[in-house]
């Protein structure tokens, strides 16, 4: 029986590679972002699929559309990859957009794994996506950086709070080639490309553990620096500043 996967942000991106990679091997998704143009689109690429726009900041949607996937039955996955990115030093960043940000990121992810538990069969897998940004506060991350840290806390609580009933999973990307980090105007270490990152993330939640973090090069060097004593750990972040 093909699987039934619910993903958040599949309009572009990771979300819509890792989407063409899933219907590939016979999933049956459900596509979900705010661009309803874009999911008709790709559902149009992959020969059919259900398309149920929202957006992760209006629970309202998210409930609309909830209703509307338990009525074709439980989900096996429910994967949210929607997200804001707009790098620079804190003191200089656009407070609104910062708003904006946060509401995305962290309230969206709370949102998405509410309005998705109920939905999943027992034991059904859960993911949410936060980023190597959010292992240490770097410079030049905010808001997205915070939030992302946000995201690996709030992951870290679902998974034990529902242990017994979900597969709660934490993605962790670097760098990937993306209309988001395109922003950037510094060289990004260990930069992939999307089909490169969802073909990690899909392989990866089709394993065991809980966190998906990738490419290793990149990763483990900010695992180390997050288990630094933070004397050391700040000392060497505040060589990055520009």
């Amino acid at each position: 029986m093909s699987e039934r996967i619910w993903i958040m942000g599949a309009s572009d991106g990771i979300g819509a590679v890792l989407t063409h990679l899933w219907a590939a091997r016979g999933a049956d998704v459900i596509l979900s972002a705010r661009s309803a143009d874009k999911l008709a689109d790709l559902a149009q690429e992959l020969g059919g699929a259900e398309v149920l726009p929202c957006d992760v900041t209006d629970r309202d949607s998210l409930d609309t559309v909830a209703k509307a996937i338990i009525d074709g039955g439980k989900l096996d996955r429910a994967i949210t990859l929607a997200a804001l990115y707009d790098p620079g030093k804190v003191m200089e960043l656009d407070p609104d957009q910062s708003a904006r940000i946060v509401n995305v990121n962290l309230t969206g992810s709370f949102n998405f794994a509410r309005a998705a538990v109920p939905l999943l069969r027992q034991g059904g897998q859960l993911a949410l996506t936060g980023s190597v940004a959010g292992f240490f506060g770097l410079p030049q991350g905010q808001m997205y950086s915070a939030t992302k840290a946000g995201v690996i806390n709030l992951a870290e609580s679902l998974r034990a709070e529902l242990a017994n009933d979900v597969d709660v999973r934490l993605i962790s990307p670097g760098f990937v080639d993306t209309r988001l980090t395109q922003k950037n105007d510094f060289d990004m270490p260990a930069l992939m490309q999307p089909a490169a990152a969802a073909e990690a993330i899909m392989n990866g939640l089709n394993k065991g553990g809980f966190e998906v973090h990738f490419p290793r090069r990149l990763t483990l060097p900010l695992k180390l620096l997050r288990a630094l004593p933070y004397g050391l750990a700040l000392r060497l972040t505040k060589r990055l500043v520009r």
